[in-house]
């Protein structure tokens, strides 16, 4: 067995372990996640993150860590941004809060999924055609300008959501949480209930936000231990996360932009190479750590200021 065997195997029986403490301590049917609990398990995730982050460190050596970190934290931080849209979803189909927890963890699986798929094409992409990384950039580039300068919006309109259209056109919809189920019989008649469409949209929504971020890690390192690992290091910590920040996400206005610079200077990372100009590992996590840690600071500071506004 080779030292990147040993590696998987070690990032895949830790996470089988998380996984189980995870559902003993989340996802009880019927319980409501408090905030203590969930500061609890978002210690626990981080801490795991950041020793298999030690575990690099001693195995692979200090690039590969700072790569590791650097992809970990740009990945934790675009996740962030994903708890507002989470929160719209369930407040916009009248989800009980008692449901969260077993609906995120489900929705949350399905991304982790989906994030293999998309990584998976990605390398095979970039292994033959190299050039893709500079469209890649390109793109991120674009996508956080738009991002710095976008206005917030305040709700989700489902009517005009694309994902909600399909699943109203192939799907018998129910307005009804079916006390948690996925599905209920009425009339001899299976349908679908809301938890069925808030777990689709969760899914769908984890997608747009990997167009984005997947493209980012790779403007970190094209080495794909590091960005399987902390990409779904990044995504399964996001449920705790959402407990802890869900009365809060609000007040983080200043974040959006944050990610935002983070998402132009990889984009321009991996730009800058066509003129031969290499923006080194270190460099790169300590941009990302000044832009995400200065835009909560900010938002912390503004909201003290102006606590009405």
């Amino acid at each position: 067995m080779d030292r990147i065997q040993i590696t998987y195997l070690i990032f895949g029986s830790a996470l089988i372990l998380a996984l189980l403490f995870d559902l003993g301590l989340m996802s009880k049917k019927g319980s409501v996640v408090t905030a203590k609990k969930a500061f609890v398990q978002t210690i626990f995730w981080v801490f795991l993150a950041l020793a298999f982050g030690i575990f690099v460190y001693y195995y692979d050596g200090h690039e590969k860590a700072l790569q590791y970190i650097s992809a970990y934290l740009m990945e934790w931080s675009l996740s962030i941004d994903n708890i507002f849209v989470f929160i719209l979803i369930f407040s916009s189909l009248a989800i009980h809060e008692e449901y969260f927890g077993r609906v995120l963890l489900i929705g949350i699986l399905l991304a982790v999924f989906f994030r293999i798929m998309f990584i998976t094409a990605g390398i095979e992409l970039i292994t033959r055609f190299t050039w893709i990384l500079y469209i890649f950039g390109v793109i991120l580039i674009y996508t956080g300008g738009m991002m710095f300068f976008a206005k917030k919006e305040e709700n989700i309109n489902l009517e005009e959501n694309r994902v909600y259209k399909f699943l109203r056109r192939f799907f018998p919809l129910v307005a009804e949480d079916g006390n948690g189920k996925l599905t209920i019989m009425r009339d001899g008649k299976r349908y679908y209930t809301t938890i069925f469409v808030v777990i689709f949209l969760l899914a769908t929504t984890d997608i747009v936000f990997a167009l984005d971020s997947i493209p980012a890690v790779f403007g970190i390192t094209q080495d794909r231990l590091i960005i399987y690992t902390s990409n779904i290091f990044a995504v399964l910590g996001l449920r705790s996360l959402f407990f802890l920040l869900k009365n809060a996400v609000e007040n983080f206005r200043f974040l959006p932009k944050g990610i935002a610079t983070v998402l132009i200077f990889v984009g321009v990372k991996m730009t800058s190479e066509l003129i031969h100009v290499k923006i080194s590992t270190v460099i790169s996590l300590i941009v990302i750590v000044l832009c995400i840690g200065s835009s909560i600071l900010i938002s912390v500071r503004w909201d003290k200021k102006h606590p009405s506004l």
